[in-house]
């Protein structure tokens, strides 16, 4: 369906994250993985989903001069808010500690934010999902760190790896949004790009 609708188009996916590469896979697209690194600083004025959509957006820029006509370029970033603090991606396994026995016993939410780019076109959307930890044990904790390593995940862990399985006690909200992307928002944006430009 949509796929069909993009036959002409040639999407640039502009991340790293398997997590990511994988949801599009599932959505039928055939795309391009290109990268460039982006020094992922923003004003400290902006709050919550603001954050996340400013980082989308940067991500975006070092590719605009060499986007052709039937380009579509997709970036995103995803934040954890908590206690009015947004939690990126762990530095040290410590640090990774800290944020997991903040958001132990408590709820958080999970935003990303998506910015889709052509030529022409440029539209960002971002997704909030609510989610609430159990009392984790500092043992637990650790497990987690030590044997799954989640310096690459905002918040320090992964919904879908075994702190999400043993510690999600609801869940408000998207989970693949969770996982880093709200793909109901991607699908929508990219049918509209399909009909209309």
């Amino acid at each position: 369906m949509l796929k069909e609708k993009l036959k002409n188009r040639h999407i640039i996916l502009a991340s790293g994250s398997p997590r990511r590469q994988e949801f599009f896979k599932n959505l039928g697209l055939d795309f391009e993985i290109r990268l460039k690194d982006t020094k992922e600083e923003y004003p400290p004025k902006l709050l919550h989903f603001e954050i996340s959509d400013y980082l989308a957006q940067l991500k975006s820029l070092p590719f605009l001069e060499e986007l052709n006509d039937n380009d579509i370029l997709v970036t995103s970033d995803t934040i954890v808010w908590h206690k009015n603090v947004a939690l990126g991606k762990p530095r040290t396994k410590d640090e990774a500690f800290a944020m997991l026995k903040s958001l132990s016993n408590n709820t958080h939410e999970v935003i990303t934010s998506v910015c889709v780019r052509t030529k022409v076109f440029q539209k960002t959307v971002n997704a909030v999902t609510k989610v609430t930890f159990k009392d984790f044990t500092d043992e637990e904790i650790w497990y987690y760190i030590n044997t799954y390593s989640p310096m690459d995940k905002a918040g320090a862990y992964g919904i879908q790896e075994w702190i999400g399985q043993i510690g999600v006690v609801t869940i408000e909200g998207s989970y693949f949004n969770v996982m880093g992307l709200p793909t109901h928002l991607l699908y929508e944006t990219l049918n509209i790009i399909a009909d209309d430009f």
